[in-house]
């Protein structure tokens, strides 16, 4: 199969229904090149010789056909992989649950050295359907009798040029002749030295070869980090970045289009301009989303790998990896959407422990080390917040015609006897109140930095925009728009802020619905100012915004508005900081 005939969607393989939609959910949108070409040939039965990177997605391409013709129902080991090391083998294992998460009854067992061998032999007396283990443990098992391969329709060799530097190969091939004649063998290696082709041809039968060859790219005007995931959410740890970062816009990537969604939400119920990007929304949506990041009316992006594709915004500086990609080639394309236009750009990776393989894989394809950082301490928080603050002061005194300020101020102080610099800590401490200078642990985690939405100061681009504080006195309202049009919370915003002159900070809740949305405005709104606001339009449809009752409040709160009965039961809360809440897909999305 070549380049050009790379399969678009795993749909287009013979992969059973349940496979494909735990693909789907887990995220993965187009096979790998190492898929495409593997998974028909062991569909079909075939043995395969492989030569592939860790980092090309060799798992799936192998855990895929094994399980797509398992029997749930025979409780004995019907494929057996060979890893190395127990990490891989633990990984690979988590792999095949997580692809056979809709395949009742199924069960992996990874057996390695170190573990009790009492919890492995109660595991295999309670019947497993795959195997995954190093080659000591299973020979253990083995010479016991504790395992039996007679029902083994599949060996998998994974990394087997490791296996022969760990001094395993021997112990491999007496494992394989373990195993019926008629078994599949599928084997995998990065190189490919003499003894591993020697092995091939004595245990595969006219096997299929192919090789993935792994793109390595010198990364340039770009720097890299890591941050090994810790001790820490990783919203919070994002959220400590974007504190201290000096970026004009991000991308972040995530695995799944859900996933999209869920941290964009998060990031605006914090306070950021920040928007999904998914291969679910329409090119007009698409279009638009990148537009605004284009005219800075958006700061972060949070996207998958398909739906980034082909994305040029030179305001970019800065790549996050929330989600470590599934291989390396994917690392390449995202941390290119920054470093433009002779920019040095700025990317960080989140690895958990047990993604160190992959960060490896990504070093060797790009050629370069990626440096270890640490997240920013409360203290570097605070000190950045001080620097912003001061620069907005100088660049006001600089650029604002102030007199009648001065005025009032020094009026102020000969009405109470003050001291010039009482009066300008008192105003400190009010215009900062939302954004302390001070911060502590628990400021840190209740209270964000705000600054209105829908207004950028010249001289604080850099600085990550939030919104203000709401108030109880609210109105509830509902608009003609929602979801299906292409709205978001923000769009409404900069509507109702902008066009009716209304302050963003008297803007309260927002949720969207499917066809319609409801927002919290001050109760002592104008019959004029509600005229006004009948007249506009969002996304090209007319707000028509009228006052919910409070028969419709309480309704409102009882159940979904909108939102059919199958879907309420599915709609789950998340509670998030500054009171916002954000539903599943099926029920409202709040926001403010």
């Amino acid at each position: 199969m070549s380049p050009e005939t790379l399969l678009a969607s795993f749909s287009e393989l013979a992969i059973s229904a349940p496979l494909l939609q735990a693909i789907k959910e887990i995220g993965y949108e187009t096979p790998s090149p190492i898929q495409a070409k593997s998974i028909p040939c062991l569909l079909d039965g075939r043995d395969l010789l492989g030569q592939a990177q860790t980092g090309t997605g060799k798992t799936a391409a192998f855990a895929l056909p094994i399980l797509n013709r398992l029997n749930v129902l025979l409780k004995q080991p019907q494929a057996l992989v060979l890893t190395p090391t127990r990490e891989l083998a633990i990984q690979v294992a988590e792999a095949f649950q997580s692809y056979a998460r809709h395949l009742e009854g199924f069960h992996v067992l990874p057996i390695y050295g170190g573990q009790s061998m009492e919890i492995q032999l109660r595991q295999l007396k309670r019947g497993v359907h795959v195997i995954v283990g190093t080659p000591g443990r299973i020979i253990d098992h083995l010479k016991r009798r504790t395992l039996s391969l007679a029902s083994v329709a599949a060996l998998v060799l994974d990394e087997a040029d490791e296996m022969l530097k760990m001094g395993f190969i021997d112990d491999v091939e007496w494992i394989i002749e373990q195993a019926p004649p008629e078994r599949q063998i599928a084997l995998f290696s990065a190189t490919m030295p003499d003894v591993i082709r020697k092995v091939a041809k004595r245990h595969l039968r006219e096997p299929a070869e192919i090789r993935i060859h792994t793109k390595t790219a010198t990364v340039e005007a770009l720097a890299q980090y890591y941050w090994l995931v810790s001790g820490i959410h990783k919203l919070d740890a994002l959220t400590r970045i974007l504190e201290v970062e000096d970026f004009d816009a991000m991308l972040v990537f995530v695995r799944t289009k859900t996933a999209t969604e869920e941290l964009a939400e998060k990031l605006e119920a914090r306070g950021y301009a920040a928007a999904a990007l998914n291969g679910d929304m329409n090119q007009a949506v698409r279009e638009k989303t990148v537009e605004r990041l284009k005219n800075t009316t958006l700061d972060i992006l949070v996207a998958t790998d398909v739906a980034a594709r082909g994305l040029d915004v030179e305001r970019i500086s800065h790549v996050v990896n929330y989600d470590i990609p599934y291989d390396t080639e994917a690392y390449i394309h995202r941390v290119g959407r920054t470093g433009r236009a002779g920019r040095t750009g700025r990317a960080i990776l989140f690895v958990a422990p047990r993604e160190r393989r992959m960060l490896g894989a990504i070093e060797r394809a790009t050629r370069q080390k990626i440096k270890e950082m640490q997240l920013p301490t409360h203290q570097d928080i605070a000190d950045r917040r001080i620097e912003q603050f001061k620069q907005l002061v100088a660049n006001t005194l600089e650029g604002e015609e102030l007199s009648f300020y001065r005025q009032l101020v020094q009026h102020l102080m000969d009405e109470r006897d003050l001291a010039a610099v009482d009066v300008a800590s008192a105003l400190t401490f009010l215009v900062q109140r939302e954004r302390p200078l001070l911060v502590t642990e628990k400021a840190r985690e209740e209270k964000a930095p705000i600054i209105p939405a829908s207004s950028r100061d010249k001289w604080a681009d850099k600085t990550p925009r939030r919104r203000d504080t709401l108030g109880s006195d609210r109105v509830l309202y509902r608009l003609e728009v929602g979801r299906d049009h292409g709205v978001n919370p923000k769009d409404i915003v900069g509507a109702i802020a902008n066009e009716a002159d209304i302050p963003g900070k008297q803007i309260g809740h927002i949720k969207l619905y499917a066809a319609f949305s409801t927002v919290d405005l001050p109760a002592e709104l104008s019959a004029a100012m509600l005229k006004k606001l009948e007249k506009i339009r969002v996304l090209n449809q007319p707000l028509r915004i009228r006052r919910i009752d409070e028969d419709e409040r309480s309704a409102d709160q009882a159940r979904s508005i909108d939102v059919p009965s199958e879907a309420k039961a599915k709609t789950k809360s998340e509670s998030f900081p500054e009171s916002s809440r954000t539903r599943a897909k099926s029920g409202p999305v709040e926001d403010k």
